[in-house]
């Protein structure tokens, strides 16, 4: 059961909407962090006296703003046990708003993928080379479970540039970062096992958890790590595996800085927990002046497991990813690998370790092109719908959003418009989140700001949460 203190929950409020009664006003400021995912459900809530006491107020307002909570189902309170956070109704599951399949028709504007297009000059060339090379890798059967040595040599290689020492023995070639997650996944857990996860988090990593039975528990990112926060969650879940997006968060962007990772270790290594580092966005990050940071597996080379690929730098089509671990995680993770895809195809590894020689460029065009796309729509929003709020994000491919409105309501009217886009609840596990909205940069900027006027068009035709619910809105 997790907990959360006074003086935790008065650190998480901010400044309470003004107007109308105190109690309500204290209601929706809590009903705010419950519906935005920071504070979990199944939180245990600080007693009403306590709640008061540091919150400066009387206990008949926190009294009056808890059973107003209970009425509407945002607490639920058992005689003696306390008072914890909860929903409404039954959570929509969390395979709800799954992407579209197939590609978007004729002038469809497509904001599901966090994907970038091709760099097709440096991949045309890096296809070329591994042509040639191919000849000399036909004599044997072609499989090589954990990957091509060489490829495997020249992850490494990138590993020890970071200044993570890394043998070839600790890498392991995989069907993109995805297959590493899934991989992992079916590995290390099982039906109850608990699982610690961002919220929000990358949606197909959440389906790879819960295709393996486990229980989902979750540590709010959106407005940074909370240290306490994050300690307590692993102190009281014991989780088996914990997944974390240490550089640039899908979908907030957010860089994990060197103190944070420090304690996410730490808990780990206390919880005897494995960590699951997702490093997909490594090399994209945008903002100005952004500190370096180590690799996450620095701080626990034996307990880190980090997972990357080229998908992001390179091409999504290529499906090259990679796993980092101790060897002997290594080669569970090998044994295990047949039941799924067996070994990834040769001639493409040959591409990607020709493109790995070219990372460091590609990654410089990335950003210079992400910059760009990330203006182009930070500027569209600016102008089309400025009661929508953001932080521009450290790095990454996405904006996270938040809305004045149901981002499930908003779908409807986006895809009536020609905008195809993904609810926010898609990234979390209990149907909280609803008033963001994840918005890829990857497209060309003119057609960013044709989606951002599409999507400002397809907004008025939806209520505005103030509207749906009577309540003075609450402003983040």
């Amino acid at each position: 059961m997790r907990k959360v203190s006074a003086s935790h929950v008065r650190r998480l409020l901010p400044e309470l909407p003004g107007g109308g009664p105190a109690y309500k006003r204290l209601a929706a400021g809590l009903r705010a962090l419950i519906l935005d995912g920071r504070m979990p459900l199944g939180t245990r809530l600080p007693a009403e006296r306590e709640l008061a006491r540091a919150l400066g107020i009387s206990r008949t307002t926190t009294s009056a703003a808890y059973a107003l909570l209970r009425r509407e189902g945002y607490l639920t309170s058992r005689r003696g046990a306390g008072s914890f956070a909860g929903f409404p109704s039954e959570p929509e599951p969390t395979t709800a708003g799954l992407p579209y399949l197939g590609e978007a028709g004729e002038g469809v504007i497509d904001l599901t993928v966090a994907a970038p297009t091709v760099l097709a000059e440096t991949f045309l060339e890096a296809a070329g080379v591994a042509l040639e090379q191919l000849p000399l890798h036909l004599r044997g059967d072609g499989y090589r479970v954990l990957g091509l040595t060489e490829l495997r040599g020249a992850v490494a290689e990138q590993y020890r540039r970071r200044g993570l020492p890394t043998t070839v023995e600790q890498v392991m070639i995989t069907s993109g970062a995805q297959g590493a997650i899934a991989l992992a996944a079916r590995v290390f857990l099982g039906p109850g096992a608990a699982v610690l996860v961002e919220s929000p988090t990358y949606p197909n990593a959440l389906d790879s958890f819960l295709a393996a039975s486990a229980r989902l528990v979750t540590v709010p990112v959106v407005d940074g790590w909370d240290a306490e926060l994050v300690e307590s969650s692993f102190r009281q879940a014991v989780p088996r595996l914990a997944y974390f997006t240490p550089d640039f968060n899908n979908p907030t962007g957010r860089l994990t800085l060197s103190d944070e990772r420090a304690v996410l270790a730490r808990a780990a290594r206390r919880a005897d927990t494995l960590v699951l580092a997702d490093e997909s966005y490594l090399g994209l990050g945008l903002a100005a002046d952004l500190p370096e940071v180590e690799p996450l597996a620095a701080h626990d080379p034996e307990r880190v497991i980090s997972v990357g690929g080229l998908s992001k730098s390179a091409w999504g089509g290529l499906r090259i990813g990679w796993v980092r671990a101790a060897p002997a995680l290594v080669q569970r993770l090998g044994a295990a690998r047949p039941s799924m895809d067996i070994a990834n195809p040769l001639l493409e590894q040959l591409v990607a370790l020709r493109l790995l020689d070219d990372l460091d460029a590609m990654l410089a065009e990335r950003r210079r092109r992400l910059a760009t796309r990330l203006e182009a729509l930070a500027d569209a929003l600016a102008e089309k719908l400025p009661e929508w709020t953001f932080t521009l994000p450290d790095g990454g491919l996405c904006l996270w959003v938040g809305l004045d409105r149901s981002s499930t309501s908003l779908v409807g009217p986006a895809a009536a418009a020609g905008v195809r886009i993904v609810l926010g609840p898609r990234f979390g596990i209990d149907g909280t989140l609803e008033r963001f909205l994840r918005l890829p940069f990857v497209l060309p900027p003119a057609t960013l700001r044709e989606a951002v006027s599409r999507l400002a068009a397809a907004a008025s035709d939806v209520p505005r949460l103030a509207e749906l619910t009577g309540e003075v809105s609450y402003v983040v």
